[in-house]
């Protein structure tokens, strides 16, 4: 069976293919459009499709739309509400219900020849469940979505039992973590449905000396539900405004907020727990990428296992969509990588190079090289293979730099354009990782923070964040033999087990996909080497 799902009326809009139970490609519209996040979750934009990465992904196959035997949408405009009925202050939301009702003539006029019957919508929790519960390692396991808002919920719980969903609780909108963790990023000075990673980022800098006032309006709510409702922030701490600097007020704010998400989620966790008694739990939706949070449910939760969708978020859905529809036909399988996007050959790459003019060199081990320009605290762009599906860089698109050098942190966020408290990540072996850090192992989609071993953190300080964690990707060199080289070759020269990974971009853009994205970041920021393929890119020989 042939099954592409379209992510397309909220935000991050995506595509993915599935084609006879396997994951073949999936991809966010925004690599190809190089808008961040596709579009903003308005309902004037909830028409647009991801027309781009559908289309690759179907040239990835090489299919034609008419090939299609269903296309998988990830919302279900049957299942919606109005928005006043559900207390949304969302005036023009009947716009993006109207748009999802008309989503298959639109995706028959984006993808000619495809037969506008052969959509399926699918709800959009469901999707966020089966991009967890169906595309993870685990045929049975529990399974827990939280977001801001599907048609009419902000939550579901259940377990799958061999890939089969059973549904135990969903919550009602107008209560919503994720629209309780928005509202909050706005009130911070941050982009809502975009920025609230900034604010867990903040809440390490801070007290949660606000949690009390907080739980006034968000704490559980009885067996797997919680109470969610709007927070008078202003009544808290003053709202920031864009681009001013914070204050430890706000820095506070962020920790009580952060305290508090983890409180619910702890909760609900337990309760799912003690209904299914699964070992595994799986999660997705946005507020499944908040590592810190799912951090505390792996260490104080009652499940052995915690395993999260590394594109949790909205973009996620295209894939959940995609293998729930499949499902009803065939086995499916779990997902292989992360790295489901864009990739070119080494002749491709090459071609590349020469009708941009650049110089380069094709060294013996691009490795070794970069390993080399890394011990002698260069930055290195890091372009291979294919592109990651979700917000993190694993070692695909990826800026690295040496983590012994306390100034590098400050010098990767100049770089990138981002705020002075960001933290940045480590890349180890996974056979490494426990000598220097403590959590969930493996981790290689760098959704859990770990605390640093007390004898390292002097060694390491540019990837410890202020509260001494860090949150690591672990390396297999069996799935990523190139980055187990180049980390082996950098121990050898330094001996640190450890690399700085960031994602390869700056700040208000998308994650470098293609190679011409590469050259565009490598000659507008202080990088010294850019690693394409199996090619080497010098600044100093670039703008000798």
């Amino acid at each position: 069976m042939r099954v592409l799902g379209i992510n397309a009326l909220f935000h991050d809009p995506a595509a993915a293919l599935v084609l006879d139970g396997r994951i073949v490609a999936a991809a966010e519209e925004e690599r190809f459009s190089r808008r961040k996040h596709g579009k903003r979750p308005l309902p004037f934009s909830a028409w647009e499709l991801p027309e781009l990465s559908a289309r690759w992904c179907l040239e990835q196959a090489g299919l034609t739309p008419a090939d299609l035997d269903a296309v998988a949408y990830s919302y279900d405009p049957e299942l919606a509400v109005p928005a006043d009925e559900m207390g949304l202050h969302d005036p023009f939301d009947h716009l993006r219900q109207e748009y999802a009702r008309l989503a298959p003539s639109f995706l028959a006029e984006a993808l000619p020849g495809l037969d506008p019957d052969k959509v399926r919508f699918v709800p959009h929790h469901v999707a966020h469940a089966a991009s967890a519960g169906q595309a993870s390692p685990y045929p049975d396991c529990a399974v827990l979505v939280l977001d801001g808002r599907g048609e009419c919920g902000s939550h579901l719980a259940g377990r799958y039992v061999n890939r089969e969903l059973d549904v135990f609780a969903a919550q009602s909108l107008p209560d919503s973590m994720g629209l309780f963790y928005e509202d909050l990023t706005q009130h911070l000075g941050f982009l809502r449905s975009s920025d609230e990673f900034k604010v867990m980022a903040l809440a390490s800098y801070g007290r949660p000396r606000f949690l009390e006032a907080l739980r006034e309006y968000v704490r559980p709510d009885g067996p797997g539900r919680f109470r969610a409702r709007a927070v008078p922030w202003t009544s808290l701490v003053p709202a920031r405004p864009a681009g001013a600097d914070w204050t430890q007020d706000h820095a506070d704010l962020a920790a009580s907020a952060q305290a508090c998400l983890e409180e619910v989620l702890l909760e609900l966790a337990r309760w799912l727990h003690d209904r299914t008694g699964a070992d595994v739990l799986t999660m997705a939706g946005g507020v499944a990428l908040n590592c810190v949070a799912n951090s505390r449910l792996h260490r104080d939760g009652p499940f052995d296992t915690v395993w999260v969708q590394p594109a949790a978020g909205d973009a996620g859905t295209a894939l959940g969509a995609a293998l729930h529809v499949a499902h009803q036909k065939e086995r499916v399988e779990a997902m292989p990588t992360a790295a489901l996007g864009r990739g070119w050959s080494d002749a491709e790459l090459r071609d590349w190079l020469e009708r941009a003019h650049v110089p380069y060199e094709e060294p013996e081990d691009i490795a070794e090289t970069v390993a080399e320009e890394l011990a002698l605290d260069g930055v290195v762009a890091w372009f291979q293979g294919r592109s990651e599906y979700g917000p993190r860089a694993l070692g695909h698109r990826s800026l690295l730099a040496h983590p012994g050098r306390a100034a590098n942190l400050e010098r990767l966020n100049a770089v990138k354009g981002r705020e002075e408290f960001r933290p940045v990540a480590p890349m180890v072996l996974a056979e490494r990782a426990a000598e220097l850090f403590e959590g969930p192992l493996p981790s290689p989609h760098m959704l859990f923070v770990h605390d640093v071993a007390e004898e390292w953190r002097a060694r390491i300080p540019a990837v410890v964040h202020v509260d001494g964690t860090a949150r690591i990707q672990t390396v297999e060199r069996t799935e990523e033999p190139l980055v187990a080289r180049m980390i082996e070759g950098f121990e050898r020269r330094t001996g640190l087990p450890v690399v700085v990974n960031t994602s390869l971009n700056t700040a208000g853009r998308p994650m470098v996909d293609d190679p011409r994205d590469a050259l565009e970041c490598f000659g507008s920021a202080p990088v010294d080497l850019l690693a394409l393929g199996p090619f080497a890119v010098r600044r100093a020989e670039v703008f000798a």
